[in-house]
């Protein structure tokens, strides 16, 4: 997700649209991406430490963005 001070025009344009089509209430949005990385074996602490790495080094822009790793089964 794109830090909360970097502008975000796609979150803006979609805000922006919810009302005109009949969405009311919505305060904010947010535009991001998200990558489904599925891996072979057990998933440990070094692993997951492994998928960090990635998603700092090429996955996200750290710069920029901020991300999270979650596994899911």
């Amino acid at each position: 997700m794109p830090k909360p001070e970097i502008l975000d025009p796609q979150g803006k344009a979609v805000q922006g649209a919810l009302p005109r089509l009949g969405f009311t209430g919505v305060t904010d949005v947010r535009q991001g991406k998200r990558f489904e990385i599925e891996l072979e074996g057990a998933v440990t602490d070094a692993v997951l430490a492994e998928v960090e790495k990635m998603a700092e080094t090429l996955l996200s822009n750290p710069v920029i963005e901020n991300y999270t790793v979650s596994v899911e089964q």
